[in-house]
């Protein structure tokens, strides 16, 4: 959500940050509502205040045994007048609340400009792609070979965009979210939380997924929503509150399952496990001041890219053009990792800095330690990242370490997590 008074002192710059976004000016239309809306409120209190001395003249009158007629008569106007502009007020303060929650965060100043991916910057590469003496296959290729992965039988139970995983891939799949975890947890010092997949409207507001991105979900007849990345649950754990300054940075970790309609994504990505409507994720939160969002944001990239790092995985880090952000974004690092078998980078994890725009939404503040002039309490910062998708980490595991037989080699970071299992061979027919 945006504060309006910044909207107030600088209209210009606010139109700005939209065109960077790729979206037309809506300041004037948001000043206008503005006014209406505060020149109605000033119009209310002088009501009221005029209610107020009908009161007390009142009481005067009774008191006296003068006739009240006429003041009952004025007190019935006022009311209606009362009535009439409050109903106007809760419309006018309803239109400014639509316009602002559809509105994205803007961009930062370090978030280069673009309208889509082709204006991404590469602002490093680690690792080396491997090469293969054999034409490298992809993952659904090697899955489906090996007898671990059915995509026709996921169909059968739920249609397209689905997988059913079983064996030894299963177990890869699982040994990936515990490795993350433990990096996050014991090397990065996030606090592994296990949070509701099923949320109601106020969280899925709170982080900017409604009301813009309703049809990328689904909802429940029961009115909840399945999460579309733990970031839901775990960012609104501070919602409605005032922390302390003391408690802050807050960093949370959590492996979920995660479930998208995948609405405007028809023909891309139709076969394999790189796009589908149910998939897991270990996400990462982090809750800060102002001052510490930045450096906490290098620092989640960071902690993503070591788990690609000891996987073996080579990947690119990527910073994300204004328009290619996310909605409640400032500014965004995207990891992509190189796939072999599609021979090219892909991505696999999404790391931003949403400064105050969600906690906002949320209305999570925190009291400063020492104020230094400012007030009272101020909204927090949040910041998501992925870390990372362990189904896009399991294709990228496949196609990498895959072997010419079929096999795939398991990392050696992974081999305590498989049971000492370090080679994935077809299952016997």
């Amino acid at each position: 959500m945006h504060d309006l008074r910044l909207i107030r002192a600088d209209p210009q710059e606010f139109d700005l940050g939209l065109k960077r976004r790729g979206l037309a000016p809506a300041a004037e239309e948001i000043l206008e509502l503005d006014k209406k809306h505060r020149t109605l409120l000033t119009e209310l209190q002088s009501l009221q205040m005029s209610r107020n001395q009908i009161a007390k003249d009142f009481a005067v009158a009774k008191r006296e045994g003068i006739n009240t007629d006429a003041l009952t008569q004025q007190s019935e106007q006022l009311k209606q007048q009362v009535s009439v502009l409050e109903n106007d007020s809760v419309q006018l303060e309803k239109q400014l609340h639509e316009i602002l929650s559809s509105l994205p965060n803007l961009p930062g100043t370090e978030t280069p400009d673009g309208l889509d991916e082709n204006s991404n910057i590469e602002l490093r590469k680690h690792g080396t792609p491997p090469t293969f003496s054999f034409t490298p296959k992809q993952h659904y290729e090697l899955g489906e070979q090996l007898g671990l992965m059915d995509f026709e039988k996921a169909t059968k139970l739920s249609g397209s965009r689905f997988v059913v995983l079983s064996g030894a891939l299963c177990r890869l799949e699982r040994a990936l979210a515990s490795f993350m975890l433990d990096v996050h947890t014991n090397e990065f010092g996030y606090e592994e939380t296990y949070i509701p997949l099923l949320v109601n409207d106020d969280a899925m507001f709170g982080v900017g997924q409604l009301p813009k991105f309703r049809e990328d979900m689904f909802q429940t007849t029961t009115g909840h929503w399945l999460i579309s990345t733990a970031e839901v649950g775990l960012t609104n754990l501070v919602a409605q509150e005032i922390l302390s300054e003391e408690q802050l940075p807050l960093r949370y970790a959590s492996y979920t399952p995660c479930f998208r309609s995948e609405a405007g994504s028809a023909g891309r990505d139709t076969r394999g496990m790189i796009r589908q409507h149910q998939f897991t994720k270990v996400e990462l939160v982090s809750i800060t001041t102002p001052e510490q969002a930045k450096a906490e944001h290098e620092r989640m990239t960071s902690a993503a890219e070591t788990v690609l790092q000891k996987l073996g995985l080579a990947y690119r880090t990527m910073a994300l053009c204004s328009g290619d952000m996310g909605f409640s974004a400032e500014k965004t690092y995207d990891l992509e990792v190189w796939l072999p078998g599609q021979n090219m980078y892909r991505e696999i994890s999404s790391c931003s800095n949403c400064n105050s725009f969600q906690a906002r939404r949320m209305n999570a503040r925190y009291r400063p330690s020492v104020t230094q002039g400012k007030s009272q309490t101020q909204f927090v910062n949040t910041l998501n990242g992925s870390g990372v998708a362990v189904g896009r980490a399991l294709v990228a595991v496949m196609e990498n370490y895959q072997q010419e037989d079929g096999s795939i080699c398991v990392p050696e970071a992974l081999i305590p997590y498989m049971g000492g299992i370090d080679i994935i061979r077809k299952t016997k027919s």
